[in-house]
């Protein structure tokens, strides 16, 4: 049995998979203990799919026509050179991967950078880059604080925008072990979620209020004299400001607000506060707002009042793909280089420099993800390097994306799969899966893995590393000499003094490292005087209000069958069948006013486009229509954007009717 990190969800589980069946036994040790969800049991049905890009394509005219690799490389090695000889190397962006190896986001962001841009980004953009954003302002560094381990130790977990019974099964049994030990759990979300059935508080508030419950609790706190005053005054500055800020968040006001009855939200502060010990948990229904980035840092501040960082607790910003800290870690963003180290850091920058064999790096901040396209459509942007990303569907407002594609002089997508973005492509170069390929990848506890190649590749495709180092190759990059995926591993291991004396065969042997220790913040803050920010903020509402043509609220949801765009999941027989047709969910309410039954097809439409979709009635909030993204949800989602760049995909205004006389068909992306 081979042992490979599952491809799915940022929780980094292990499987165990025979080479000669592919059938997938779930890993006994750390971190998933045995346990595995749908998605990961049923991981290497993908692997086997007839759908696979199966050779590089050229387009000729309206056709794909099949080239060889050498062939494929050279032109579009050749194209790139010409672009950067015309219009400078600005005019090229680069687009990594949450879904491929640490490995292999490192040699793209190599490739960027010595190329002469920083346009290099991934999908963290589109999640929690506020996170990174918030938590560096906060604490100092962008990522969670604590293993999944601490949650069972904690008295409290407080899980706020984020349905884990859903997105990350495996940290649910966590909380649930969390539970049993007397923790109380409270759940925060815009619905009542799964999650919910095991709150001890379900706090449903209204979409976009977010930062009105956090400061009222955090009100609740200082006013009752709750807070840890030891460390607040040894370890953390700016308590006053917050102090005085929070004071016209009463509960009453809050209740006003979000709809949560005042002695509810007076009663949690008080048993959240008194715990003792707790873990703030987040996901997108935090971050996917214009105020993402306030958001965060609103609930950063109640860990802070009471301590609950280090032993004591811990800042769980819950990562949905299971390399994106890794891609984010390893420089794939447009602000920093490997190890969220801003590019201004010129001593680093220049070690980085050094050991690519270059004098010095682009200082510049590259475009943000989000940014693109409209960067696309200004001219300024000619080229586009795609690895392992989707963003005909990912991105807000889709359609936008996609008319930008087509003005493109280059778009190279590598990819396992003909995905939307890759009808638009004038070069595709099919890319090895999973587990046709070794490497590490780093989970949201930032617990680096090692994963085995279980199989060979499929077809005439090609791990993504042996990809990029043919293209740096051939773009006369130097150090692009590799021969295996260790000897990239042992490179990006010297930019981090806490791995330059491990070995890639202690990686291999073991249930992983962890990237800077397993727990931060214990006795200090990664600050330049070591101590946490308290950060004020007030209540920004959504970028877009319901109205008279537009009187609900649209926000998107995760399913526990289906992953991001689809592309992968909607290959896994085994999912389709467990997941069935997707559904928009309305309140009953809505439904018997609109003449909506279970299964009848309704139209949802925005400012931006409509869809149509099956009809399901549950527990939801009346004008709140509730649609997974895996599907076309973006065509409708606003491109509104927050601090960091990600767009506002949780708050659209939205109409909603019945679709009467027709036979619409179904709404996936395939």
């Amino acid at each position: 049995m081979k042992r490979v990190v599952c491809p799915y969800c940022g929780f980094g589980c292990n499987l165990l998979i025979d080479p000669a069946t592919l059938k997938v036994k779930p890993y006994k040790g750390e971190p998933n203990r045995g346990k595995l969800c749908p998605k990961g049991l049923h991981a290497t049905e993908i692997v086997k799919s007839g759908e696979r890009l199966k050779r590089p394509l050229k387009r000729v005219g309206s056709s794909m026509v099949p080239i060889s690799w050498g062939v494929a490389i050279g032109e579009i090695a050749n194209r790139l050179l010409e672009i950067r000889e015309l219009y400078g190397p600005d005019a090229v962006a680069f687009l990594a991967s949450s879904k491929v190896s640490n490995e292999e986001n490192y040699l793209l962001q190599k490739i960027a950078r010595l190329f002469g841009t920083n346009n290099i980004d991934n999908c963290a953009r589109l999640c929690h880059e506020g996170s990174v954003h918030a938590l560096k302002l906060a604490v100092g560094t962008g990522t969670q604080t604590n293993p999944y381990e601490d949650i069972p130790k904690f008295k409290s977990v407080l899980i706020w925008g984020y349905n884990p019974a859903e997105t990350h099964p495996v940290v649910m049994d966590y909380i649930v072990r969390a539970k049993r030990n007397g923790a109380k759990i409270i759940a925060v979300d815009v619905r009542e979620t799964r999650t919910m059935a095991f709150a001890d508080y379900k706090l449903v508030i209204r979409p976009g209020t977010d930062i009105v419950l956090a400061n009222a609790l955090a009100h609740i706190i200082i006013e009752e004299e709750l807070y840890n005053g030891d460390f607040i005054r040894s370890r953390t500055a700016g308590f006053s400001e917050v102090r005085m800020a929070v004071k016209k968040y009463t509960p009453e006001y809050a209740e006003r607000v979000t709809g949560v009855p005042a002695e509810i939200i007076r009663e949690v502060a008080g048993e959240f506060a008194l715990a003792g010990s707790g873990a703030v948990m987040w996901g997108m229904g935090l971050t996917q707002h214009v105020s993402g980035v306030e958001n965060i840092l609103a609930v950063i501040n109640l860990a802070l009042l009471l301590g609950y960082i280090g032993e004591r607790g811990g800042l769980y910003p819950m990562r949905g793909q299971n390399n994106v800290q890794g891609a984010a870690y390893m420089g794939a963003l447009s602000e920093f280089l490997p190890g969220y180290v801003p590019l201004t850091d010129e001593k680093f920058r220049r070690r980085v420099a050094r050991l690519w064999g270059v004098g010095d790096l682009p200082t510049e901040r590259g475009l943000y993800l989000t940014e693109l396209w409209e960067a696309i459509e200004k001219g300024d942007i000619t080229a586009l390097y795609i690895v392992g990303e989707n963003p005909a569907v990912s991105e807000a407002d889709f359609m936008m994306v996609r008319n930008a594609l087509k003005k493109l002089d280059l778009l190279v997508v590598q990819d396992i799969f003909p995905t939307k973005t890759a009808r638009y492509a004038h070069y595709l170069l099919p890319a090895s899966a999973f587990c046709e390929k070794s490497g590490s990848y780093m989970n949201s506890e930032r617990r680096i893995q090692w994963s085995e190649k279980a199989c060979e590749p499929a077809y005439d495709s090609k791990p993504d590393w042996e990809i990029l180092t043919m293209l740096g190759r051939a773009l006369g990059l130097p150090g692009f000499n590799y021969t295996s995926v260790e000897e990239i591993t042992s490179e990006y291991f010297r930019l981090f003094p806490e791995l330059e004396e491990k070995s890639v065969e202690e990686l291999k042997n073991s249930d992983g490292i962890f990237l800077p220790k397993k727990r931060l913040h214990t006795w200090e803050f990664a600050t330049p005087d070591g101590k946490a920010r308290f950060i004020a903020v007030e209540w920004i509402p959504p970028w877009e209000d319901p109205d008279e043509e537009y009187p609900f609220v649209l926000t998107t949801v995760r399913l526990i069958g289906h992953y991001n765009t689809g592309e992968m999941t909607l290959r896994s027989p085994s999912l389709v069948r467990l997941m069935g047709e997707p559904k928009a969910l309305i309140s009953r309410e809505d439904a018997e006013r609109l003449g909506i039954r279970n299964g009848d097809w309704m139209e949802v439409k925005t400012r931006r486009g409509k869809i149509r979709m099956r009809a399901e009635i549950g527990n939801v909030p009346g004008k709140l229509v509730v649609v997974p993204f895996h599907f076309k949800a973006n065509r409708l989602t606003s491109p509104a954007l927050n601090k960091a760049g990600t767009p506002e995909f949780k708050f659209a205004a939205a109409r909603v009717k019945k679709i009467r006389n027709e036979k619409p068909t179904p709404n996936t992306p395939r």
